[in-house]
């Protein structure tokens, strides 16, 4: 009788883990990167749901984005914490100054434009935390709360002694780490443009209702400055018959966050929206593990 009470209440548990509503972490990176970006971002804050979003404090449009969150407390705002810049023409540096950080910036002075480039460089561990602090001080004086760390083109988790650093900045400032919070793992940014609708709407019938399930999203206005960009890493990403590939993808992204048939399905309750400040309200910082 005790052993099928236990079958009977492990079965129980099983079923009620699996029955509850799936939660969904939308992470929203590249803000600040540029206007278009910017205004995209705003778009889906307007349309009231909650969801996280990545700031790109060494970019100089950082400060118009700061401006806009400050309206949107619904939204959970990171720091993505930046060692590349990756445009061509379109460039960035550290916020500690060329001067300080010599060993992470190329001739003239910019972040290098992919991780491999970084890595096979003379970086010095001790700029990359310099630069890394820098950016998350530089975000505390912004005014806005600061919740979490992640990581553009993950090139600061890409070896075990920066990420060594990356936790211990965590630390400093009591900040998450995204990837930490347990979450499960999806991102838009290398589906086609023409399959990234269907692969979004065919993915959220599989979210794991016992896990939080992230879906990172890079999404922009399609306008001059985005059609302008070439991504100097990515093939997949580089202009095709002048198609500005790039601003096609961010522009798609954005269209299926806007959607009817998006906001329709987080209004029925079918799919929970939380964000990284719910996941630190309810398990708090000391349960984050290390996804390596």
């Amino acid at each position: 009788m005790e052993k099928l009470l236990i079958l009977i209440t492990s079965c129980f548990f099983t079923t009620a883990v699996y029955a509850q509503t799936p939660q969904l972490l939308l992470r929203l990176d590249d803000n600040g990167m540029n206007h278009s970006v910017n205004t995209a971002i705003k778009e889906v804050a307007e349309t009231g749901i909650p969801f996280s979003t990545s700031v790109m404090f060494a970019c100089p449009w950082y400060q118009e984005t700061a401006e806009v969150l400050k309206k949107y407390p619904n939204i959970s705002v990171g720091v993505h914490l930046t060692l590349n810049a990756e445009w061509k023409y379109y460039r960035w540096g550290p916020v500690a100054g060329q001067t300080a950080v010599q060993s992470l910036v190329d001739s003239n002075g910019y972040f290098y434009s992919s991780t491999a480039q970084f890595l096979a460089s003379k970086y010095k561990l001790t700029d990359v935390e310099t630069e890394l602090n820098a950016q998350i001080e530089r975000a505390k004086r912004s005014g806005l709360k600061i919740d979490y760390l992640d990581f553009h083109m993950g090139t600061a988790l890409s070896t075990p002694e920066m990420r060594a650093i990356v936790e211990k900045l965590a630390k400093k400032h009591g900040l998450a780490l995204s990837h930490y919070m347990g979450e499960q793992y999806k991102t838009m940014f290398e589906i086609p443009v023409d399959k990234k609708r269907e692969a979004f709407f065919q993915h959220i019938p599989q979210l794991d209702p016992a896990k939080v399930n992230l879906m990172i999203f890079h999404v922009a206005k399609r306008e001059p400055e985005m059609d302008a960009l070439i991504d100097m890493n990515s093939p997949d990403m580089q202009a095709v018959n002048n198609e500005p590939i790039v601003a096609i993808h961010r522009s798609t992204e954005l269209s299926i966050l806007l959607s009817k048939e998006f906001q329709d399905l987080v209004k029925s309750g079918k799919i929970k929206l939380v964000t990284y400040k719910d996941l630190i309200k309810a398990g708090g910082l000391n349960h984050m593990k290390s996804p390596f």
